[in-house]
């Protein structure tokens, strides 16, 4: 190992008149991971964004005095953020102030409401007041999460996933079989916990990995442990402070940013990507990174002959859901409501059938809603809320103005039959969000919200690679390849390519 860091900063020095230059396509968490890890070793790096702003997903937007995130609304898993600004030789904590969120969220059930404390002692007491013994499984099942959570988020999801033979070594393959990649979760839980409640509360985190919890493998779990043990967290001033955190630190490092300046296409000679086409002509690299939407920049951005996958496998893939989402100015305060709150109140197998299986707008949805000025009085005006509300959707059904409609008024009157707020009769803003506007703003493959499913036929090597099989410089990061969907994920798929790119720079070839 001393001889590459040796090699590699020869072979940087002997570069410094003329560096490496390395394209990036997308300016979401893991482009500007990737473009972080590349100008911290003297790459010229950068990154073209089809939007005005960065956070590709997480972006901010203002109006009439609220701020709203667009997308990601939970931080969880903190330490894979804290552990990469410290390796950058820097604090998070000098960026925003983090608060941990308690009660964590509210679940609002038929006939009751659970408020998830922070303190694990206090959800223990709570499932053993519903179902007596069920503690003790908890227990036993959240220390078998933890040992997923660290021999998967330290080890698993951090090799390129580029052969099965990464995953032979002796020390991962004695933690395969701790890892329950062939249960699913479904069945681990449904064993162990008879009431309904209980096991919903157990299945709600891995809806962010977009499948049914009987197709997840129970490896996830360790969503569970990243739920109770490591937290629910807010930075003070918005998700977006934690994307504003990246570009910050990636200008600093010297990246250069061209927003509004989307990929028309990416031109390629001799298996190797030369240069791509903007509105404001071509732009030459070395290596390129395409952390937009894989599908588009496969089938669309690249020339005829060098896609990496036929439609055909593009139209197995199965894809976590889309989702419609409102983002509304309320006058008046809500106390019924807590930061995050999650509507249980109708059948979870329902809508997983009309998303995943009749692919059909959901008659009865679960929903999530978001009251960041709940615990953060800069995001609204005072004397009142700004309000995130999101219902997952199937994806590539068509987009309808009248079905937006439809589901708003359906959910704001479950909200107040369940809070007594009157919502509707307080909105001073409103902005809708659904699949045509995730393909209009991102390109996302069938307007999708989240990436693909992570089940087990679409685990580590049989996502879509890293790395592009045809084209030698060109390397992928995102939602739609290995790991996965979720912030961490997608961090972790920047520092992947990178390191790709940063051996191949070792070597001196493409």
């Amino acid at each position: 190992m001393a001889f590459k860091v040796t090699a590699f900063f020869m072979h940087k020095n002997q570069l410094q008149g003329n560096p490496p230059r390395v394209t990036v396509i997308g300016a979401g968490i893991a482009g500007m991971t990737a473009a972080i890890e590349l100008a911290s070793k003297g790459i010229s790096v950068d990154v073209y964004e089809k939007n005005d702003s960065p956070g590709g997903r997480g972006r901010l937007f203002r109006q009439d005095g609220f701020n709203f995130d667009m997308g990601p609304s939970w931080y969880w898993m903190p330490e894979v953020f804290e552990n990469f600004f410290n390796k950058h030789g820097e604090k998070l904590d000098h960026y925003f102030k983090l608060i941990r969120l308690d009660p964590s969220y509210r679940i609002f059930f038929a006939n009751d409401i659970i408020d998830s404390p922070a303190d694990v002692k206090g959800v223990y007491e709570i499932f053993e007041k519903i179902e007596p013994g069920s503690s003790q499984f908890l227990r036993a099942f959240l220390a078998q999460s933890k040992i997923k959570y660290e021999a998967g988020m330290n080890d698993f999801v951090r090799r390129p996933a580029l052969s099965i033979f990464e995953f032979a070594e002796w020390r991962l393959m004695k933690n395969l079989f701790k890892l329950d990649l062939f249960k699913s979760i479904e069945r681990l839980i449904d064993h162990n916990i008879r009431d309904e409640r209980l096991r919903a509360w157990l299945k709600f985190p891995v809806l962010f990995l977009g499948a049914k919890p009987s197709q997840t493998p129970a490896l996830y779990s360790l969503m569970n442990y990243a739920d109770f043990e490591l937290g629910t967290w807010y930075p003070e001033g918005g998700m977006w402070k934690l994307f504003d955190a990246f570009y910050q630190l990636a200008l600093k490092r010297g990246v250069r940013f061209h927003f509004n300046e989307e990929v028309l296409s990416i031109n390629v000679n001799d298996s190797l990507a030369t240069s791509l086409k903007t509105k404001n002509g071509n732009n030459e690299f070395d290596y390129l990174i395409g952390a937009a939407d894989y599908h588009h920049i496969d089938t669309v951005l690249l020339p005829e002959g060098f896609q990496q996958y036929s439609d055909i496998y593009w139209s197995k893939r199965k894809l976590a859901p889309s989702a419609l989402i409102f983002y509304l100015g309320i006058k008046g305060r809500l106390k019924d409501l807590l930061h995050h709150n999650l509507f249980f109140d109708e059948e979870f197998e329902q809508h997983a059938v009309d998303i995943y299986d009749k692919k059909v707008w959901p008659a009865k949805p679960l929903f999530y809603v978001s009251v960041t000025s709940r615990s953060d009085d800069s995001v609204a005006p005072e004397g009142h809320e700004n309000v995130f509300i999101l219902i997952p959707l199937a994806t590539g059904i068509a987009d309808d103005d009248t079905q937006r409609e439809e589901l708003l008024n359906m959910v704001l009157k479950r909200i107040e039959n369940k809070t007594g707020c009157r919502l509707a009769e307080d909105i001073v803003f409103r902005r809708d969000y659904c699949l045509r506007d995730f393909v209009n703003d991102y390109h996302s493959f069938q307007g999708n919200a989240y990436g693909l499913s992570n089940t087990l036929d679409q685990t580590a090597i049989l996502k879509p690679s890293v790395k592009h099989n045809k084209i030698r410089n060109l390397y992928f990061a995102g939602q739609l390849t290995h790991p996965g969907p979720g912030l961490p994920p997608s961090l972790i798929s920047g520092e992947t390519a990178a390191n790709l790119v940063l051996k191949k720079i070792l070597r001196g070839s493409h």
